[in-house]
């Protein structure tokens, strides 16, 4: 079991690496905006493409990833991560921006799926939903790290420094991922998945053929699509313009903030997990009640006027952090209605929608904000527009996924 926690903590400390990565922009973007001569939907995209290409990853890893294992996908996969890093580091231009985020993308893109397939290999099924919280909790201390802390270390150092620190800590990881981690017990190594329920496929697409005909599948696709669009869109980019220009809040009370939504993600994971193996004893009713919860918080959030309180205001962002937890649990429940060889590409192609939500709402609420409000696409009823949005698509979502099955 030693084995088990030591690989359970290098790969929560690989999604704190994914999570630290993708949410910077929300706090480094005055700085991007100056360097790299953005306007707001120039600044959209460029965090848009970190979320394309990492959704879009997610196509072959779920085709690869319970045939190649989780260990090789996720070191050769974070190999590129640093290379784009090193890139996005580097950027004079959106062009040369861009290219990086997106390399970093496909980095990231097995920081999640990779280590909840090694949960399923190494931990008893019916602690799954709450080690997924726990492992998603650790990993948001990453977004912690992202705000105030990589704030107070851009003034002091500069972001590109601060940003090539991230990268020499993410290659210290890698490593010792590779000598420690195994894809499977060793006992285990050598036996033969065995089909589950006459459901195996025979095809190198079959997982995928099987997944596209399930009607929860694409139930549950469509509340991650959603959850994590509109929470991403905020906490990796929005939140900073609409705490710092729309609400007027300096640069350390908007991360001071941001670090309050954070917590809440972290307190909410275990939470909604352990609600969801002891309480309702399936993750169906975590999530649907999340996302009702999470409509509530960000109608809000929309309310909150130009010189709100930062108490006020770290509330409702941890209020959010909170609700938006639940969402996490989309992967226990799709895999309680999978047989176990497939899980990987079930998790897998969940989460390509997971990660293409982000990408869609951070573009299309910087092109909404752009063109409703053209001289004024940051300010409050901007935000409050784009706000509204994402309230109508999480209470839609919430109610529709009351219909997905439990088991």
């Amino acid at each position: 079991m030693l084995r088990a926690w030591l690989i359970f903590t290098l790969c929560s400390l690989q999604l704190f690496i994914s999570q630290l990565y993708r949410t910077t922009n929300a706090v480094l973007a005055p700085w991007l905006i100056t360097d790299l001569h953005l306007d707001t939907e120039g600044l959209g995209l460029l965090s848009a493409g970190f979320f394309y290409a990492f959704a879009l990853t997610q196509i072959p890893i779920s085709i690869f990833l319970d045939k190649v294992g989780a260990k090789r996908l996720m070191i050769a996969l974070s190999f590129v991560g640093m290379a784009g890093a090193v890139m996005f580091s580097l950027a004079q231009g959106m062009g040369m921006g861009l290219t990086g985020r997106v390399l970093l993308g496909v980095g990231m893109a097995c920081n999640l799926m990779g280590p909840l397939k090694l949960l399923t290999e190494w931990f008893p099924p019916r602690t799954f939903a709450t080690l997924s919280g726990l492992l998603y909790a650790i990993g948001t201390l990453g977004n912690i790290v992202a705000a105030t802390p990589l704030v107070l270390l851009a003034e002091q150092f500069g972001w590109r420094l601060s940003f090539q620190a991230i990268i020499a800590v993410h290659l210290l990881l890698t490593l010792t991922l590779f000598w420690v981690v195994q894809d499977r017990p060793a006992e285990e190594a050598s036996k033969p998945l065995s089909p589950a329920g006459g459901l195996r496929p025979v095809s190198l697409f079959g997982n995928l053929g099987i997944l596209t005909r399930s009607k929860d599948y694409w139930i549950i696709s469509a509340g991650t699509f959603v959850r994590y669009g509109t929470h991403a869109a905020l906490q990796t980019l929005w939140a900073g313009p609409l705490l710092m220009e729309a609400l007027r809040f300096s640069p350390v009370q908007a991360g001071n903030i941001l670090m309050a939504m954070n917590i809440g993600l972290i307190v909410g994971g275990p939470v909604w997990g352990a609600l969801s193996d002891r309480v309702f004893k399936t993750p169906k009713w975590a999530v649907a009640g999340g996302l009702l919860m999470l409509a509530l918080v960000t109608f809000g959030l929309r309310a909150l006027p130009p010189g709100t309180s930062s108490l006020l205001a770290a509330a409702i962002f941890f209020a959010f952090g909170l609700a938006s937890a639940s969402g996490m649990h989309v992967y226990a429940h799709i895999k309680t209605l999978v047989p176990k060889e497939m899980t990987g590409a079930a998790m897998s192609g969940t989460n390509f929608f997971t990660m293409m939500g982000p990408a869609v709402f951070l573009q299309g609420l910087g092109i909404a904000m752009q063109g409703l409000y053209p001289e004024a696409s940051r300010g409050p009823q901007a935000f409050g527009a784009a706000l509204l949005i994402c309230v109508v698509c999480q209470a839609a979502i919430g109610v529709l996924y009351l219909f997905t099955r439990s088991k």
